[in-house]
């Protein structure tokens, strides 16, 4: 199951060389990643509030260059893998088949309280393993 949200491109993502600056990127994957996080719950309820979370790692692939435009361009998010402690969310930002970036975001289980790492609930591990996909 993928998630899609749309992001448009502010004048102030811009850089000297008249695209969104690399930078901005990991904005747009971040306000994908948080909304999509907030829909696995549902009924209104806060994700991070029940189940804690922090990202540990992030990668991208720059594909191509994304330019200032007033139609939005979709980050689609989705589940890729669940563990014991952590799972990895995939995402990308489209227009139509054409693929700008790619990312690998990797979420660690903490505990609210002390930040320590800690396993996945079974209801938390049950709502991310509906949202696998293999996109």
């Amino acid at each position: 199951m993928t998630f899609t949200h749309p992001v448009l491109v502010r004048w102030s993502d811009i850089d000297s060389y008249d695209h969104v600056n690399n930078v901005r990127y990991f904005d747009y994957f971040q306000e994908a990643r948080i909304l999509f996080l907030s829909s696995v719950v549902g009924s209104g309820a806060d994700y991070f509030a029940e189940y804690p979370c922090v990202l540990v790692s992030q990668t991208i692939d720059y594909l191509r260059p994304i330019l200032l435009r007033h139609p939005p361009y979709d980050v689609e998010v989705w589940v890729e893998a669940v563990g014991t402690t952590s799972y990895t969310l995939g995402s990308r930002i489209v227009d139509g088949d054409d693929v700008y970036a790619r990312a690998v975001s990797v979420i660690v289980a903490v505990d609210g309280e002390t930040q320590a790492k800690r396993q996945l609930s079974p209801a938390e591990r049950e709502s991310l393993v509906q949202h696998v996909s293999a996109t």
